[in-house]
């Protein structure tokens, strides 16, 4: 039987550079550490730095001038899992209705979980600035543009440079999970490849799993592997791995499912240069 605890979720001033068809939402990166920090306090056994069958269904908007946003944590246990949902409640006139924003499962087992093999650059490989990506192909605000220098692509992979931000306030389970800027910059990279890949721009929507190795740190420079595993004509599925500057493994993400959440409204840049996966 599901629980449902309130959560106050306090709208940090960089959450402003967090926005999509000019509303500001709340990342994907940190619903990760509230859910992470929700399991951990009602489980203490789980193992946070293993999130599984992750969904991101809908945006989790913030209102101009919000302090902090009210919501709900709804968890249920089965067989040594801790699944746990974000919700929100929209109160009617007479009626009151949830919504679900996204939900992950968190396990007391560890799980051993393979990280990509680093890509190393190619001369031939199509170079594209951060300044650009930044500007028209992830339009985020200054915290949020992780990927510093270039983005190279090549066939199904991307790999590019991230730089986590220093900020005033150090946020909960950071210690444990790492700082979110590096992996929301690696989702950047796949966004990108996934643009010369596909008609539309695609945004993370689940993944499969994502282990934290070692947890990254702010200010730290580190490098991201992306690579294509799958593709249809509604989805991309992406697996990355985050490497530090002495080529250990920080972070792998297997099974990163991105769509078109726009509606088919927006479309990638037509001069981008165009993939196509060897078969």
């Amino acid at each position: 039987m599901a629980t449902r605890i309130p959560v106050q979720i306090p709208v940090f001033p960089w959450f402003s550079d967090h926005s999509f068809n000019g509303k500001v939402i709340f990342p994907a990166v940190e619903t990760m550490l509230l859910l992470a920090a929700a399991a951990r306090e009602i489980d203490p056994a789980i193992l946070p730095e293993t999130m599984l069958q992750a969904k991101f269904s809908k945006f989790l908007e913030i209102p101009k001038e919000a302090g902090e946003l009210s919501a709900l944590v709804e968890y249920e246990e089965s067989d040594g899992n801790l699944s746990l949902r974000l919700l929100s409640k929209m109160q009617f006139k007479k009626i009151s209705r949830i919504k679900e924003h996204a939900e992950l499962v968190f396990s007391s087992c560890s799980q051993e979980i393979i990280p990509l093999e680093q890509a190393k650059r190619k001369e031939t490989d199509t170079a594209i600035d951060a300044e650009r990506i930044y500007r028209e192909l992830v339009p985020f605000g200054p915290t949020y543009r992780s990927i510093v220098g270039t983005l190279y692509v090549a066939e199904d992979t991307a790999i590019a440079t991230l730089q986590a931000p220093e900020l005033a306030q150090k946020q909960e389970m950071e210690d444990v999970l790492g700082s979110p800027f590096p992996l929301d910059g690696a989702m950047h990279a796949a966004c990108v490849l996934g643009q010369c890949m596909a008609d539309f721009i695609p945004f993370p929507v689940g993944f499969g799993v994502r282990s934290v190795h070692k947890p990254t740190q702010a200010g730290a420079i580190y490098n991201t592997t992306v690579k294509l595993v799958a593709q249809t004509a509604n989805e991309l599925v992406f697996d990355l791995s985050l490497f530090d500057d002495q080529g250990d493994a920080c972070e792998t993400v297997k099974g990163l499912q991105m769509r078109d959440v726009s509606g088919g409204m927006i479309k990638p840049p037509a001069d981008l240069p165009r993939l196509i996966t060897s078969p």
